[in-house]
Formats: C-alpha cells, sequence, structure tokens
C-alpha cells in the first residue's frame, strides 16, 4: 500500500448521521481529517429508505450538533427532510467529505492507520472513527425452506412503496415500529399478515400530551442501554393498533417455514403468499477492519465507542453503544462529543512519537 501524503489527524470512515456528527466535531479541534464515503452524496443510508418512512422521534428530539433540525419542534420528520437536513448540515459545515471512496482494508502499521479503497487509492491517518453504523446490512433470519420460494423475496431495505403490490397476498415479517408500518401501508392495496416471534408492544406515541422521547430523556431512560433501537415498541398514536383491531391486516406467530408458494404455519395451516417482506433488523458492516487485532474472543470490542484493543480506533453511531439514542440522529452528536477527549490524547501521543523516531533518525554530523 502506497501512500504519499503526510498521514492526516483523523479519518471518519461513513457520512451518515454518525459521521457528519464526528465531523463537526473534529473541525471544531482544528485537525486535518477527511471523511470517506462509498455513496455518491452524503447522508448515509437515509435516501435508502421506504418513501413513506417518517422519524419515530419530533424534530425536537432530531438534530445533530450545531445546527437544529428546520422544522417546528413537535414535528416528525419524513425521509427527505432528514436526507435534505444532512446534506444542508454537510455544506454548512464545509465538511471534507471524499464521495464514492468505498473503504475495503485497514491495516495498522507503524503506528498508523492504512486505508485501502475499493478504486485503488490509499489513506493514512493517526486516528480512525468508524460511522458506518448499525444499519448498513439488511438482516434476513435463516428460516427452513426460503431459498425455495418462488415468489418475491425482500428486506425493507429495498422496499420503496406499493407499487407493484396491488392484489398481492403478503407476509410482511418483524415485529417493530417499520414493520408496522409497511404492513399498514400495503394492507392499503393487499392482503397483509405481519408474522412475528412475539406479540407486538405498542407504545402511545404521546403520554399526556407529551412525546414518548421527551419522557426518556426526562427520566433518563434514553441514557441506559435497557431498550434496543431496532426493537423498541412501537410507537402508536392508536391508527396501527386500531387498523389490526378493525382487520385492516392479521398478526400471526411466526411461521416455522417457507414452501415454494407460501409459508407454513405453526398450527400446520399453509398459506399461499406472493411476497415476503423482512423487515428484521440489520448489523453492522465492519469487514474491512478484519485486518486489525482482535480480542480473545475473536471480536473488536469496543466500550463507549473506543476500540479495546486498537488504540486509535474508535466507532460513532453502532446500536446501544452508549445508551438507547446512540443509533439516532440526537445520539449520535453526544457520543461523538464522548471519545473527543481520548482522540485527540491520542493523536497528540502519535506525534510526540512520530517526532522523536524522526530526530532519531537523524545521524549527527560530529
Amino acid at each position: 500500500m502506497n501512500v504519499k501524503n503526510e498521514p492526516m489527524d483523523a479519518i471518519v470512515i461513513g457520512a451518515g448521521q454518525a459521521g457528519l456528527a464526528c465531523g463537526w466535531h473534529l473541525r471544531q479541534q482544528n485537525l486535518r481529517f477527511l471523511i470517506l464515503d462509498a455513496e455518491s452524496l452524503p447522508g448515509g443510508n437515509w435516501r435508502n429508505y421506504y418513501d413513506s418512512l417518517r422519524l419515530f422521534s419530533p424534530a425536537a428530539y432530531s438534530s445533530l450538533p450545531g445546527m437544529p433540525f428546520p422544522a417546528e419542534a413537535k414535528h416528525y420528520p419524513l425521509r427527505d427532510e432528514v436526507v435534505d437536513y444532512l446534506e444542508q448540515y454537510a455544506n454548512t459545515f464545509q465538511l471534507p467529505i471524499r464521495q464514492n471512496i468505498r473503504v475495503q482494508k485497514v491495516r495498522k502499521e507503524n503506528g498508523l492507520f492504512l486505508l485501502q479503497a475499493s478504486d485503488g487509492q490509499c489513506f493514512c491517518s493517526k486516528a480512525l472513527i468508524v460511522c458506518t453504523g448499525g444499519f448498513n446490512q439488511p438482516f434476513i433470519p435463516d428460516i427452513q425452506g426460503l431459498e425455495s420460494f418462488s415468489g418475491q423475496r425482500l428486506h425493507s431495505a429495498d422496499y420503496r412503496n406499493v407499487d407493484g403490490f396491488s392484489d398481492q397476498r403478503v407476509v410482511v415479517i418483524g415485529a417493530a415500529n417499520s414493520a408496522v408500518q409497511i404492513a399498514h401501508e400495503l394492507a392499503q392495496v393487499s392482503s397483509v399478515v405481519l408474522a412475528t416471534r412475539d406479540s407486538i408492544r405498542f407504545f402511545p406515541q404521546k403520554i399526556l400530551g407529551v412525546d414518548f422521547h421527551a419522557w426518556l430523556k426526562w427520566t433518563g431512560m434514553e441514557r441506559t442501554r435497557w431498550l434496543n433501537d431496532q426493537s423498541t415498541p412501537v410507537l402508536d398514536d392508536g391508527t396501527y393498533r386500531r387498523a389490526m383491531k378493525q382487520g385492516l391486516f392479521e398478526r400471526k406467530p411466526m411461521f416455522t417455514q417457507v414452501t415454494s408458494t407460501g409459508v407454513l404455519w405453526a398450527d400446520g395451516q399453509h398459506t399461499e403468499v406472493d411476497s415476503l417482506v423482512f423487515a428484521t433488523g440489520f448489523r453492522p458492516n465492519l469487514g474491512f477492519l478484519a485486518g486489525l487485532h482482535r480480542g480473545g474472543n475473536g471480536n473488536l470490542d469496543q466500550r463507549n465507542g473506543q476500540a479495546e484493543h486498537v488504540p486509535g480506533l474508535y466507532f460513532v453511531g453502532l446500536p446501544k453503544q452508549r445508551n438507547f439514542a446512540s443509533a439516532t440522529l440526537r445520539g449520535v452528536g453526544p457520543d461523538a462529543s464522548h471519545i473527543i477527549p481520548s482522540l485527540m490524547r491520542f493523536i497528540h501521543d502519535t506525534s510526540l512519537s512520530s517526532d522523536r523516531r524522526r530526530l532519531l533518525s537523524v545521524r549527527s554530523p560530529w
């Protein structure tokens, strides 16, 4: 790997909400840094979500550091509003983003991080912040017979809208917010069954007129890891619970097997199905870090965003990294702020070590 330029103080991988928040904090420290992003525009995976997606938190709880979300505090932003906000954020703070750069390999050599991109470009930095997030790699569970299914099979990451689903028999798999929202939307044009392993846990979007996220903040719950951002109770103003009760779509316990034409339920009943939509969450995409040292369990362990076995390696945006809010718009800013003191000390120590090596390499003429 041939790197000709002087190493950056820090490189951030990913220009989604976490990477942009890190960029803002690094800018405040006057560091030399780059943000490398595989997409053509900043914003991470937001523009890849389904068309009707609406945030489960109001604008008051949906901001990155330094720039409030441009909407009325109680408004629940749509997907495209979030995308616009993230693009505006990157432009406002003139963050040094290199788009269409997909990092394939990372290794550490002589105290520096060496990054190789898929197009052959190489980058070098003293510190590395991974912000590829926890919603980068769609997860579909291993279900008997799934490969034999002759109908349409897709993950919620590939679902956009109801086009092409008219009069179909659809099974949506999942019990969290996205699964219920997609099932409700598809039920307007098709016959829908929502398959879940456990009963759906509904929770009121507002309590005594105050949003659920405000209660989390006031009670301190958002600073814990008790809740999971991929399986929180379904926040509902009554729309989804009412739709299920009225039979707009049906909820059934998870099927046990997929056949070529449908699904087999636990009671032995077989249902013909045209499409399976998996709203079963995501997994972090960290394969490019395979070349770095790992702990005794073989994992790249991190604690509150700091890698435990690789000095100078940090993470922001992972689910439950520090608390419930870690993978949310409002949570990535505080998590980025949390790693900055450690990162600054590491960069300072690395610079001193580099200066010492240079001095020792200069031979005295005497």
